[in-house]
C-alpha cells in the first residue's frame, strides 16, 4: 500500500516526512522535488517514476504526497490524502506552511495513527479527538475509564460517534447549499447549466439518535428513467458513511446515526432541468471607434416572496476605456480601471423584479486598432429558500431510545461565485 507520506511547501522543502515500509529512502523526496515541484508542465496527480508512483494533492501551498512502490488502488489513496486533509483542519483550521509547521508534532501523532505498515486505519476525526488531544493531560484513572470508550467506539458498528453525547438542547440544522454553473451565449443559447449542491448538518443531539431524511418523491438517479419534466434528476450522489442506502431506492429516504456536530451529509449533481435564479439580458453596442454603449437587465426568476441578496455584476469594457457614465435605479455601479469592468453591485433583488444598468464607456484613440474579445459578463449572488436543482428535503424525523423532543431547522442556499456567465 502506501510506503511513504509526505507534506512538501511550494518551494519544495519538506515538511513532514514518514517512511512505512523499507522499500523506501528518504531521498525518495529529491525526486518528487525534482520532477514535480521544479516541473512547472507536470498536471497530472499521479506521475509514475520506474516503479514508484507518486499521488500528489494540493492544498493552499503544500503538497500532500503519498509515495507506493505496489500497484496501489489510486481512488484510495486520494481520498487517505483528502480525508487527512479534513482531519487537519478539524484539528488545527487553516491547512497552510505556517499551521504545518506549528503542529508538526500534532501531524506526526496523526498520521502513526491513521496509517498502519501503509494501510490506512480510522480517519474518523471524532474518534481521533478523544485519545489524540491538544488539551491537558488527563489522570490515569480517567485515562482508563476513557480508553475503554476509543475502543468501542472505533471497533463498534458507529465509530464516527460516542455513545455517551449530550446536551441540554437537542438541535439538528440541515443546510441545502447549491452552487449554480451557467454559460451563455451571445444569442441566449445555454451552452452549459448544471448544479453542484451539498447538504451540510449539523447535529447536536444526545445518544446514538437515528435520524430519518426523505427527498423528492420524484427524484431520479437512474439514468434509465429520466424524462420526466418535473423530475429531479442527479447525475451523481455521495453519501456519508454514516448513511444506509436500504430505504433510500424505494422510497427516497435515508437513514443514518449522525456523527457529533458539523458534517457533510451528502453531495450531489444535476444537469437538467435546471431552474435559473436570475435572467441577465445585455445589449452592448461599439459606437464607431471612441463609444460603447451598455444596457443590462437582471430579472430574477422567482417568486416575490424571495430575494437575491449580494448581488455583483461585473460587466467588461474595452481595454482603452477612459471613463464610463453608469446610470441605474437599484444599487451602484462603478468602473475599476485596474480590471477592465464596471462592477454593479445590488444589495437585493426581490423576485419578479427587474433592474437596469446603462451606461456608456469614453474609449482613447490608438494608433493600432485590436478587436475586442468582448469576454462574458460575470454574475455572483445568494438566494435563500430557493433550489435550483428542486431538491427539497420533505422530512427529518429523530428517534433516540430515550425519546426525547428535537428542534429540526431545514435552509436552502443557492449561489453563484466567478461560475454564472453570460455573454455578449
Amino acid at each position: 500500500m502506501i510506503s511513504g507520506f509526505f507534506i512538501f511547501n511550494q518551494k519544495g522543502e519538506v515538511l513532514i516526512s514518514r517512511l512505512y515500509r523499507t522499500d523506501l529512502k528518504r531521498s525518495i523526496a529529491d525526486v518528487f522535488r525534482i520532477q514535480v515541484v521544479s516541473n512547472s508542465d507536470v498536471r497530472s496527480p499521479i506521475i509514475t517514476l520506474g516503479s514508484t508512483s507518486f499521488f500528489h494533492v494540493r492544498a493552499n501551498n503544500l503538497y500532500i504526497v503519498a509515495v507506493t512502490k505496489c500497484n496501489a488502488n489510486a481512488a484510495l489513496v486520494f481520498e487517505f490524502c483528502y480525508r487527512f486533509i479534513t482531519i487537519a483542519k478539524s484539528y488545527f483550521g487553516k491547512v497552510d506552511e505556517e499551521a504545518v509547521k506549528n503542529n508538526f508534532v500534532l501531524i506526526y501523532e496523526l498520521i502513526d495513527e491513521i496509517i498502519d505498515f501503509g494501510y490506512p486505519q480510522n480517519s474518523e476525526a471524532d474518534t481521533l479527538k478523544t485519545y489524540i488531544t491538544t488539551e491537558s493531560v488527563v489522570s490515569s484513572s480517567i485515562a482508563a475509564e476513557e480508553s475503554s470508550k476509543i475502543t468501542t467506539q472505533a471497533t463498534g458498528s458507529t465509530n464516527w460517534r460516542r455513545g455517551d453525547v449530550k446536551y441540554k438542547k437537542n438541535e439538528a440544522f440541515v443546510d441545502v447549499v447549491e452552487t449554480v454553473n451557467l454559460s451563455m451565449s451571445a444569442k441566449g443559447t445555454i451552452l452549459r447549466a448544471d448544479v453542484d449542491g451539498h447538504i451540510m448538518m449539523r447535529a447536536y443531539l444526545s445518544g446514538t439518535p437515528e435520524c430519518k431524511f426523505g427527498l423528492n418523491d420524484k427524484l431520479v438517479i437512474d439514468k434509465s428513467e429520466r424524462g420526466a419534466s418535473d423530475a429531479v434528476e442527479l447525475d451523481d450522489c455521495r453519501f456519508h458513511q454514516c448513511v444506509r442506502l436500504d430505504e433510500f431506492d424505494s422510497d427516497r429516504t435515508i437513514s443514518f446515526v449522525p456523527p457529533d456536530g458539523e458534517f457533510e451529509l451528502m453531495r450531489y449533481r444535476s444537469t437538467t432541468n435546471v431552474k435559473l435564479p436570475l435572467k441577465v439580458m445585455p445589449t452592448v453596442t461599439e459606437i464607431g471607434t471612441t463609444q460603447v454603449s451598455y444596457v443590462v437587465t437582471v430579472k430574477t426568476n422567482f417568486n416575490n416572496k424571495l430575494s437575491a441578496t449580494n448581488v455583483v455584476v461585473r460587466i467588461p469594457t474595452p481595454l482603452n476605456t477612459t471613463s464610463v457614465d453608469c446610470k441605474v435605479a437599484l444599487g451602484k455601479a462603478k468602473y475599476v480601471p485596474a480590471e477592465n469592468v464596471v462592477v454593479w453591485k445590488i444589495p437585493r433583488i426581490q423576485g419578479g423584479q427587474e433592474v437596469t444598468f446603462s451606461g456608456t464607456a469614453q474609449l482613447t484613440s490608438t494608433t493600432h486598432r485590436q478587436v475586442w474579445a468582448r469576454p462574458p459578463i460575470d454574475v455572483d449572488f445568494q438566494v435563500l429558500m430557493f433550489t435550483a436543482s428542486g431538491l427539497i428535503v420533505r422530512f427529518l424525523k429523530v428517534f433516540e431510545k430515550s425519546n426525547y423532543h428535537s428542534v429540526k431547522w431545514v435552509r436552502y442556499l443557492t449561489k453563484a461565485s466567478g461560475t454564472y456567465q453570460i455573454r455578449f
